[in-house]
């Protein structure tokens, strides 16, 4: 095997940030109080890691106030779609041979 491991993304290599990323894979987006229950984190934890995602335009966040409560929406970027597949690809690559 000739793979480097050190191509493996930070960002997203965080449990957090990788369930994130996986579902808003899938999602395309979701508000904040929605992301927050499927995850089961705290509003603080997610909102640590959805910064370090959108600090590198992984992800997108709006806010905006519906009625007079607020609504955060997270939508991940096309950035962040190219980096979460290498990333999967990545790992793939890497663990492929241990599966044989």
């Amino acid at each position: 095997m000739t793979f480097d491991y050190r191509v493996i993304n930070d960002v997203i290599h965080s449990r957090v940030r990788l369930a994130i990323m996986s579902y808003l894979a899938t999602a395309r987006d979701a508000d904040f109080v929605e992301m927050k229950k499927a995850l089961k984190v705290s509003d603080g934890n997610l909102s640590t890691h959805l910064k370090k995602l959108a600090d590198k335009a992984y992800i997108s966040i709006s806010k905006q106030f519906v009625g007079n409560k607020p609504l955060t929406r997270i939508r991940i970027t096309p950035e962040g779609e190219a980096a979460f597949r290498a990333y999967v690809d990545g790992l793939a690559t890497l663990i492929e041979p241990a599966r044989k």
